[in-house]
């Protein structure tokens, strides 16, 4: 099915909303949380390069605008986030890593960024020792490791047996952040918000799956995550909006349910 991209003032208004939104929500970044996860490198540290990204189809969807950002804004840019997958823990983690070490070698990025998927079930243990596994992984290519905590979802009898453990996963990355100098935990809410919202002022946000994003949320976490990694990259400025929000990437199959 076509699906018409949703018009780029529109989606720069729409962010600009949310944004207001997100300051008045008493939600807040991690760059305004105290400790390491929270600390911003200072302005003479690393420069950004290239950027790999992780995660399952929530992330999949989400690279989209991502994508067209980063190059608006002159950063290589690879989204390896599988659809049905993309974890490091819990189911078919195990066939994951067996391609996800020689993926991030190829990539030669400078930051890998891994959203914490819907499929990342297991124990505090097992969550933690994936997560330091990532991050050994990651900082043998040579690069830093940035956690992005998942927008909130609304679980189906499928992921429902499983919420105890996807509530707690930020938790085990936030350990294993805390423990290196070269990875942080970024957390989403300032975006998202602590419970799933279909539809935020007035306009959907959040797929009626109850799982995914819309262009405008996706668009806002753009928004969000380059604003992030300006704050920790010298030399890294994000394009502007006008420059990334209608380029096509709206009008993708990742949208149906929106």
């Amino acid at each position: 099915m076509n699906r018409k991209p949703i018009p780029a003032l529109r989606l720069i208004s729409l962010i600009g909303l949310v944004l207001v939104a997100a300051g008045c929500s008493g939600h807040s970044t991690a760059s305004d949380t105290s400790g390491p996860t929270g600390a911003a490198d200072s302005p003479s540290g690393p420069e950004l390069s290239t950027v790999l990204f992780l995660g399952d189809s929530v992330a999949a969807g989400e690279a989209l605008p991502l994508a067209a950002a980063f190059e608006a804004s002159d950063v290589g840019f690879e989204s390896i986030a599988s659809d049905g997958g993309g974890n490091v823990v819990g189911p078919f983690s195990d066939k994951n890593w067996e391609k996800l070490p020689g993926q991030i070698t190829s990539a030669e990025p400078d930051v890998v960024v891994y959203q914490i998927t819907t499929y990342d079930w297991g124990s505090r243990t097992e969550q933690r020792d994936a997560y330091d596994r990532l991050l050994s992984t990651v900082t043998d290519a040579g690069a830093r490791l940035v956690f992005v905590t998942s927008p909130p979802i609304k679980p189906d009898d499928f992921y429902r047996p499983h919420m105890g453990e996807l509530e707690r996963a930020p938790e085990a990355a936030r350990t294993v952040a805390d423990s290196s100098e070269k990875a942080v935990l970024l957390d989403a809410g300032a975006v998202w918000g602590d419970t799933y919202q279909q539809v935020t002022d007035g306009k959907a946000y959040r797929s009626a799956d109850g799982i995914h994003t819309c262009p405008q949320g996706a668009a806002r976490f753009t928004e969000w995550l380059l604003g992030e990694l300006a704050k920790r990259y010298s030399g890294f400025t994000p394009a502007d909006a006008q420059e990334w929000a209608n380029t096509g990437w709206s009008a993708d199959e990742h949208f149906t349910n929106c």
